[in-house]
């Protein structure tokens, strides 16, 4: 184990912080994925909203900001920048007309398939292991949600 090189009274280097760890992480992730979510006419917040509705379609725009760890007003922008290019479609809830139902379009629905090199991509950046990668993010979902179990923070469920 690598020992902290801690100066009294001052902070941990930044190299031995598990948050920036991650955060560096994130953005190299991030930037693996831009050229090919510029391919698909994408951002990556945007490739994260797809993903909600991937897995399960049709949701209002509250469970899709609780999911993404957004606020509403945050996700409304961008929700209508994905309608505006035919990936969604957004609709009152006829049930509750204070909710906004978010669901795919058919355009919406095929680009998930374009989507998938997004995963290749990262294994062939890492140089890792599909297996080790998949162990990797379990480790950081563990962390992630005993940090927010801990502090009151947000959880996604289902993970």
């Amino acid at each position: 184990m690598t020992k902290l090189k801690v100066k009294k009274g001052g902070p941990i280097p930044l190299e031995d912080q598990l948050c920036y760890s991650i955060y560096s992480a994130s953005m190299a992730i991030q930037r693996t994925y831009k050229p090919l979510l510029d391919e698909l006419g994408l951002t990556y917040p945007q490739y994260l909203v797809l993903n909600v509705l991937w897995r399960d379609d049709q949701q209002t725009v509250g469970v899709i900001a609780d999911q993404l760890g957004l606020e509403s007003s945050t996700l409304t922008p961008m929700l209508k920048r994905l309608e505006a290019a035919g990936l969604v479609h957004r609709a009152r809830n006829p049930e509750n007309e204070r909710q906004v139902l978010v669901e795919l379009t058919e355009k919406g629905h095929a680009l998930r398939t374009e989507a998938g090199c997004l995963g290749e991509a990262l294994l062939a950046a890492s140089g890792d292991t599909a297996q080790n990668l998949a162990a990797l993010n379990a480790d950081i979902r563990r962390l992630r949600d005993a940090i927010y179990a801990n502090t009151g923070g947000w959880s996604l469920s289902g993970d």
